[in-house]
């Protein structure tokens, strides 16, 4: 995995965030284009992947995949490569509209071993 993990957790904290805020509003409004309402920190968010490298942004969407049980760990290459394929630039528009973008992050950072540190 060449992107940092710090770049992973802080994508997977501001989903968090997101999702709290989101319950905290009550904000229970069936998006068709997006999990996440309309925010400035849902467009922060969006820059902040969209400011990333193609190979970072397909990274975080073979990492939601593998989490998702798409592709397995030892199908990591495979995933990246068919991110790449699929989303080679709008990677933060896709991963907006995955309901459970910090859990599925999450377990693909499990599924290689890996985890954020307490933050």
């Amino acid at each position: 995995m060449d992107i940092a993990l710090d770049t992973v957790c802080f994508v997977i904290g501001k989903a968090r965030e997101l999702v709290i805020e989101e319950r905290d509003s009550g904000d229970d409004e069936d998006e068709e284009a997006s999990a996440f309402a309309s925010s400035p920190e849902v467009d922060e968010l969006r820059e902040y992947i969209d400011a990333l490298g193609e190979d970072e942004q397909a990274e975080l969407v073979a990492l939601a995949w593998i989490g998702h049980g798409t592709f397995t760990g030892e199908d990591w290459d495979e995933a990246v490569e068919s991110a790449m394929e699929e989303h080679p630039k709008g990677a933060a528009e896709y991963l907006l509209t995955l309901p459970l973008l910090a859990e599925d992050l999450e377990g693909g950072l499990t599924e290689l071993g890996l985890e954020c540190e307490d933050e």
